[in-house]
């Protein structure tokens, strides 16, 4: 292998990088599973109702499988947050529907907390604690290090909590107008449809500016080394004051 096909330390370093931001990616948001998890009660909830027009039907076959797919993560020990926030969100969907008695407003709380979540990103990326940074700090055991400490990742947090609030606030500008103009199905394909491309975009933007951010500050690794040397040091400290009581009760036997 000739020089030029060696791959440098800095390129192993690069690939590291992009390894572990995809791994905290993934983690964070789910993967693939987690995806299905936030598909799938709406995905029977609007199959049913597009056949039968029955909305307690279709309202609480989407809570059961919901339900379903927590139970299954209690039984296997899975991480069990994604899908408990699908349940929830289908909870509040179900009561907000049966309430009202319009099977549109299945739809109104997942759609008001998108906004809302729109908004949030945007709100905090102005206020420089961009919320991705904030959602993400803790995975990559920096914690709010890259507030202070690392500014290219905090510039990294702050472009893409504005992608994701831009993302999100061009979903919400697609599904209010049809909450209002649209029937049931019509507005819940369209939801449907818009659960996934969205958040792969989100998520994907999020990547390429973290990957090209610098490495992050593993603040849990300094703690531990500083409680290791804070250690070391009060041994040093016991071992030579030892040392000193011994000669002075020498001294003084002599």
């Amino acid at each position: 292998m000739t020089s030029l096909d060696k791959p440098t330390t800095e390129d192993t370093s690069a690939d590291d990088a992009r390894a572990v931001t995809e791994a905290a990616l993934f983690e964070a948001f789910g993967g693939v599973r987690g995806m299905v998890e936030t598909v799938l009660p709406g995905l029977l909830f609007v199959s049913i109702y597009t056949v039968n027009k029955d909305l307690h039907m279709s309202a609480i076959a989407a809570l059961a499988v919901a339900l379903v797919m927590v139970v299954v993560r209690l039984v296997r020990k899975d991480t069990v947050k994604h899908a408990f926030s699908g349940v929830f969100g289908v909870a509040f969907g179900v009561v907000f529907a049966m309430m009202t008695g319009n099977a549109k407003d299945f739809y109104l709380p997942g759609m008001l907390y998108t906004l809302g979540l729109a908004l949030a990103y945007i709100v905090t990326a102005m206020a420089g604690v961009p919320l991705i940074g904030l959602m993400l700090g803790p995975v990559f055991k920096e914690n709010l290090s890259w507030r202070t400490r690392n500014p290219g990742r905090k510039k990294a947090y702050t472009k893409a909590s504005w992608a994701w609030g831009l993302i999100l606030l061009g979903k919400s500008a697609i599904l209010f107008p049809l909450y209002w103009w649209a029937d049931t199905t019509q507005l819940g394909w369209v939801l449907i449809a818009l659960k996934i491309p969205p958040f792969l975009l989100a998520v994907y933007l999020t990547w390429v500016f973290l990957a090209k951010a610098p490495p992050p500050i593993d603040v849990f690794a300094e703690m531990e080394a500083e409680e290791r040397a804070e250690e070391e040091r009060e041994a040093a400290a016991a071992r030579e004051n030892g040392g000193t009581t011994t000669a002075g009760r020498h001294r003084r036997e002599s």
